[in-house]
C-alpha cells in the first residue's frame, strides 16, 4: 500500500485539520474536530447537516459553505459518524429556525442520524437519499443505496435554504429532487481503505464492475472491460429505465469520477453520455464533471440524472461557495 499518509489512524484527523486551515474564509472545525461547520453563518436560516465516513471526499466536508451545508459529521473511512458528532453539529449550528438532516440511505447512517435527532430537544428533520439504481430494494437491508445524487440534493436544497425557505418546504423539496434523481456506477478496480492495507475486492485487468456501490460493494454483475460508449449505455439504460415516465425534459447529467480515474476520462464517458442522450427523451441542460464523491482510489465513475424544472434549475444555478463546489459568486 502507497498513500500519502502518516499512519492510518491519523488520517481523518490530519487531513480535517488540513481541510480547515486551507479555507479559514470557508469553514471551521468544532470542537473536538467532531465535525466541520460554515465559518460564517447566517441567522434566521434553517441549518443543513449531512455526513457519513470519510473516504468519498469532497463530500460531505467540501461542500460545507455558502449556498449548501452548514455542518458536516465526518466518521473514520467508510464508517458512519457517531450520535454525538451529529448531535454536536445540530447544537452548533441551529440559529433558531431548525434543522435538515440530509442522509445517505445506508444503515449506520440512518440510524445514528435518527438517534441524534431525538436526542436534539430541537426542531429537526430529515431527507433520506437513495438514488442508486444498482441496488433493488429487496436485496439490500436498508434499501437503495446514497450516492453521487447526494450532492444534488445538497446544492438545490442549499440554495433554497440561503432564501430563507422554512423546514417544511426545505425537506419537501429535498424529497421531490431525490425522487427525480437516479445513479448508478462502474468499478475498472478496488479501493484501499489505510486501516486494511490491501483491495477491498479483487478483479481481473479485463473486468469491471457494474453497479458497484461507492464502498466497494458489489454491483449487479461483473463483466469483461468494455468501451466507453457500451460502459455508458450500460450506466444509463437502468437510470432512464427506473425513472420512467420522468425521463423526459431537462436534466442534470452529473459524471462522477470515483477517485482514481483521471478528468480527461471523465469527459470521455461524459460525451458518450451527451451522445446517449441526445437521442432520448432527457434534455440535458447543467453537467457537472469532475470527482465529488469517491471512494478513496477506485477507478471508475457514476453517472447521475437529475430531471429539473424551472425552479430547481435556478436553485442548482444559484450561487455556491464551499472547497469542493463554487460557481456565481
Amino acid at each position: 500500500m502507497k498513500k500519502l499518509i502518516n499512519s492510518p489512524a491519523s488520517v481523518i484527523a490530519e487531513s480535517l485539520a488540513g481541510l480547515a486551515g486551507a479555507h479559514p474564509d470557508l469553514l471551521v472545525l468544532g470542537d473536538g474536530a467532531k465535525f466541520v461547520r460554515r465559518a460564517q453563518p447566517k441567522r434566521g436560516k434553517v441549518a443543513l447537516v449531512s455526513g457519513g465516513g470519510a473516504g468519498h471526499e469532497p463530500l460531505h466536508a467540501g461542500f460545507v459553505g455558502y449556498g449548501m451545508l452548514d455542518a458536516a459529521c465526518p466518521g473514520q473511512v467508510f464508517t458512519s459518524p457517531t450520535p454525538d458528532q451529529m448531535l454536536a453539529a445540530t447544537e452548533a449550528v441551529d440559529v433558531g429556525a431548525g434543522v435538515l438532516f440530509i442522509v445517505k440511505n445506508y444503515e449506520g447512517d440512518v440510524m445514528n442520524f435518527d438517534m441524534a435527532r431525538e436526542m436534539a430537544g430541537r426542531r429537526v428533520e430529515t431527507v433520506l437519499t437513495n438514488d442508486d439504481v444498482a441496488v433493488e430494494t429487496s436485496s439490500y437491508s436498508t434499501g437503495r443505496r446514497g450516492v453521487a445524487g447526494t450532492l444534488i440534493v445538497e446544492k438545490i436544497v442549499g440554495a433554497a435554504a440561503e432564501e430563507g425557505r422554512d423546514l417544511a418546504a426545505l425537506k419537501a423539496l429535498g424529497e421531490r429532487v431525490n425522487a427525480l434523481t437516479r445513479s448508478m456506477g462502474v468499478a475498472l478496480t478496488s479501493c484501499t481503505v489505510p486501516a486494511a492495507g490491501k483491495p477491498t475486492f479483487q478483479i481481473g485487468e479485463d473486468e469491471m464492475e457494474m453497479g458497484v456501490g461507492i464502498h466497494g460493494e458489489p454491483g449487479r454483475r461483473r463483466v469483461k472491460l468494455a468501451s466507453a460508449d457500451a460502459i455508458a449505455a450500460g450506466l444509463l439504460q437502468p437510470v432512464i429505465a427506473d425513472l420512467g415516465a420522468a425521463a423526459q425534459g431537462e436534466a442534470i447529467l452529473l459524471v462522477n469520477g470515483f477517485g482514481g480515474t483521471p478528468l480527461i476520462e471523465l469527459y470521455v464517458m461524459a460525451h458518450a453520455a451527451r451522445r446517449i442522450l441526445d437521442r432520448s427523451a432527457v434534455r440535458v441542460v447543467r453537467s457537472l464533471v469532475g470527482s465529488y464523491v469517491t471512494s478513496l482510489d477506485m477507478a471508475g465513475c457514476s453517472l447521475t440524472l437529475s430531471m429539473l424544472d424551472a425552479e430547481r434549475k435556478r436553485l442548482w444555478d444559484a450561487p455556491v461557495h464551499t472547497a469542493a463546489l463554487r460557481w456565481g459568486m
